[in-house]
């Protein structure tokens, strides 16, 4: 009986990091998840956004900026490319010109993108995108636990009077009864707001919400055993907004605010997710014309390699 070949990301030594696939980690690709434990998947979209637009082209950049992560985390000793199936499924087919036919769009692709138990890591895209992904978790898991990494809470009941926008998320997927609101946390949330009593109402709902200020000069490391605790065994969804980062670290971004987190502290909170039921994740608001360098798009490739190591069934070396 021959032991299970797994893809593998195209090495460095093997072809120049600046040469081959334009695909996450340069892995293969194919056009469903028959076969796969993960996949990245795509969806370039920021016709939900409020603020600055760009965020239709962080798949791709997250993508290039991807070939320099090697299979093995040093860190955690997290052998992801040889404990699970992964390869890149590509980008969701939006609509580039109705955002309320993309909820529709995203819920379906990933209906069948979790068929069979894939987990998607997800590649934004505007923070719109978490809800249809939600729904069509729910579908599959019953209501799920949510880990939301963010600068905003996302829970407005409007904008500019539309129901369906990167900054209402949340509060849809409350609505439509797809997340376990006693298992949802909320880090990183600052900034100005519309009213003082903003970040209270995911509170009344009961998700913990802990505000940047929280987080200030401090490992993130104890936080995350008590969300682990809060979290239990359940299925759980990790969404990270970049803009969760201070914009000196992260300025590729389109809604961006000061005071934010560190790469340190998001390392700490990615790494803190091992052990749970994580059934999907995405990285969210990346917008490449912010940031000419590509270092926003460096840091989400790796928090997405981070996010790969803490599935379930990833072994430890």
């Amino acid at each position: 009986m021959t032991a299970k070949s797994f893809n593998q990301p195209l090495g460095g030594n093997e072809m120049p990091r600046f040469g081959g696939p334009a695909t996450m980690m340069r892995l293969p690709t194919q056009p469903t998840t028959e076969g796969l434990d993960a996949c990245f998947v795509g969806i370039p979209m920021d016709i939900g956004t409020s603020n600055r637009p760009g965020t239709r082209f962080g798949p791709r950049q997250i993508r290039t900026e991807s070939c320099m992560i090697r299979p093995y985390n040093m860190a955690t000793r997290a052998a992801p490319f040889d404990s699970l199936q992964v390869a890149d499924i590509g980008d969701v087919a939006i609509d580039t010109f109705n955002l309320p036919k993309c909820v529709d769009i995203i819920t379906d692709a990933y209906r069948e993108i979790i068929r069979n138990g894939c987990r998607p890591l997800t590649l934004g895209g505007d923070h719109t995108l978490s809800y249809p992904i939600l729904r069509a978790m729910a579908e599959k898991y019953g209501p799920v636990g949510l880990i939301h990494v963010d600068a905003h809470a996302d829970i407005n009941e409007h904008m500019f009077g539309e129901p369906i926008a990167h900054g209402t998320p949340f509060r849809r997927a409350v609505e439509a009864g797809v997340l376990d609101t006693k298992r949802c946390v909320q880090i990183g949330v600052r900034g100005t707001g519309y009213a003082a009593d903003d970040f209270d109402w995911p509170r009344e709902q009961g998700f913990r919400v802990v505000q940047a200020e929280e987080c200030w000069h401090k490992s993130l490391t104890p936080l995350m055993e008590e969300v682990r605790a809060q979290v239990g065994s359940g299925p759980v969804y990790l969404t990270y907004d970049i803009d969760s980062l201070d914009p000196s670290i992260a300025p590729g971004t389109g809604t961006p605010e000061i005071g934010g987190l560190t790469t340190i502290q998001a390392l700490e909170i990615i790494r803190g997710c091992w052990g749970l039921n994580l059934v999907g994740c995405d990285l969210v608001e990346v917008s490449p014309p912010y940031d000419p360098a590509g270092n926003t798009a460096i840091t989400a490739a790796n928090l997405l390699f981070e996010m790969l190591c803490v599935l379930p069934g990833v072994q430890r070396r």
